[in-house]
């Protein structure tokens, strides 16, 4: 994993590296190789993930299709420095 350092800003840089870490999922499994997890409780909680995967895909798919409505957009503040967001 690499990430730049633009104008010696280190705290930017370790935030970005935070996210893509997190996106990775790479918190997650330091945090399941603390301590070890008997085979009936991993089978137990892949087969929880399995499900919440699917349950997603499912409401995604009928958003889609337009049986659900589509989530509401959040709208953000504009960064300083940025230009304002135009709209879609």
């Amino acid at each position: 994993m690499q990430v730049l350092v633009r104008d010696n800003n280190v705290d930017q840089a370790l935030r970005v590296l935070k996210k893509k870490m997190q996106r990775e999922g790479v918190f997650r499994e330091m945090k399941a190789r603390r301590a070890y997890e008997k085979p009936s409780e991993r089978r137990t909680r892949e087969k929880a993930e399995a499900i919440r995967r699917a349950r997603k895909a499912a409401r995604k798919q009928a958003q889609r299709e337009g049986l659900l409505p589509m989530p509401k957009r959040v709208e953000r503040p504009a960064r300083p420095g940025q230009a304002p967001a135009q709209a879609r």
